[in-house]
């Protein structure tokens, strides 16, 4: 069977730059649509992201970027200008930006100027703080976001500073609301032939993701705690250190604390009154986790998991992005999938239909190698 291609009619023009108008333009190319990258000149920033490089480009840059044509476009050329613009309105269905706030509109490519041309266009706008506000108007990155949105305070261990979550979560998260919005609006337009204007941006998705925290927090007064491993109202619930690493243990509920005691060889922890009830154990976590700290390093990753998976209670070792690309499993659901015409290898995309994930079709682009092939057809 041939890899599905779902989005395989769609053409998306991505006026995107750095990572979250990129990464929807990847899920848009994964799925099958035909992507248009649009760079400046010099080309994307994300493309000198480095070291390290590979295959002629920033290794941030190359598998964001993956299933795509590029075209350069001066947008300051009223030439090119009026031939992106053709584009647009002849073949794209979506129109995906993330350009310095008010510049699209400078340059007559904002929604309002575009739709007046083509009714039936989905353009999405992914933006900072979102499109009202005091603060609309301010770009923002994503370390920003995870500051401004109270990520970064709950991240980290108590009374240390605070962290930011390695992991472009922000962007990345920002660039699937966009999908999520796109498809919905596609789905509309099947129905009633119009198009609509989407709206997504860093802040509200970075909102999203504190979402039960704010919960907590409204719920009780109290701000929620920097946890570690660990996580706010639930306990036991963290990372422990072994003989020889680090082992995740999620035993979240009571049968699954009782089962962890007998492994343990503490039985009669489940049974002590501070410790018989979730609430009770949050409120004596501290006593708790060092109970089984005690306990943990006395054996190595290895045993543990194996006492833990014939208990039946969830654990994970603390690996490395080496150990995660190494191990059976990611290999066994082929999340690395070699690019055509190259020697990288990138993670797919993680959603698979009948059985079979979407597969790399293209190799990142090189700067401007589809410009004559895309503009030509337009005019």
């Amino acid at each position: 069977m041939n890899p599905p291609t779902p989005l395989a009619n769609i053409v998306v023009v991505e006026l995107g730059h750095s990572v979250a108008a990129p990464f929807a333009g990847q899920i848009f190319g994964d799925l099958g649509a035909e992507v248009i990258k649009i760079e400046k000149t010099s080309g994307d920033d994300a493309r000198t992201w480095g070291p390290p490089f590979w295959e002629g480009a920033s290794a941030t840059f190359q598998p964001l970027n993956r299933n795509k044509k590029s075209v350069v476009c001066d947008l300051r050329d009223p030439q090119q200008l009026t031939a992106l613009k053709r584009l647009i309105h002849e073949r794209a269905d979506v129109v995906l930006q993330n350009l310095r706030p008010g510049q699209v509109a400078q340059l007559g490519l904002d929604a309002g100027a575009l739709m007046t041309m083509k009714p039936d266009l989905i353009y999405c706008n992914l933006g900072a703080f979102g499109n009202a506000g005091p603060l609309k108007d301010r770009p923002g990155y994503d370390p920003l976001m995870q500051a401004f949105s109270g990520i970064m305070s709950t991240t980290g261990e108590q009374g240390r500073s605070p962290v930011r979550v390695g992991a472009s979560i922000v962007d990345m998260g920002t660039g699937m609301w966009a999908v999520i919005g796109v498809l919905s609006a596609l789905h509309t337009r099947a129905q009633t032939g119009k198009g609509s204007v989407v709206d997504v941006s860093l802040f509200e998705t970075a909102a999203a993701y504190v979402s039960l925290f704010a919960a907590q927090y409204q719920a009780s007064g109290e701000l929620p705690t920097r946890q570690g491993s660990g996580a706010n109202g639930i306990v036991p619930y963290r990372a422990y250190t072994t003989r020889d690493s680090e082992l995740v243990v999620a035993a979240g509920s009571d049968g699954l604390f009782r089962k962890l005691a007998q492994v343990l060889a503490h039985p009669e922890w489940a049974d002590d009154a501070r410790f018989t009830s979730n609430p009770k154990r949050v409120e004596h976590q501290v006593v708790l986790y060092a109970m089984i700290e005690r306990e943990m390093v006395k054996r190595s990753n290895a045993e543990w998991i194996a006492l833990l998976d014939a208990a039946g209670i969830p654990c994970a070792p603390v690996q490395s992005v080496a150990e995660m690309i190494a191990h059976e499993q990611t290999q066994a659901l082929g999340l690395l999938q070699q690019v055509p015409d190259s020697a990288m290898k990138f993670v797919g995309l993680p959603v698979s239909f009948d059985g079979l994930r979407p597969a790399l079709r293209r190799r990142p682009p090189k700067l401007g190698e589809h410009t004559d092939e895309c503009l030509k057809k337009v005019k």
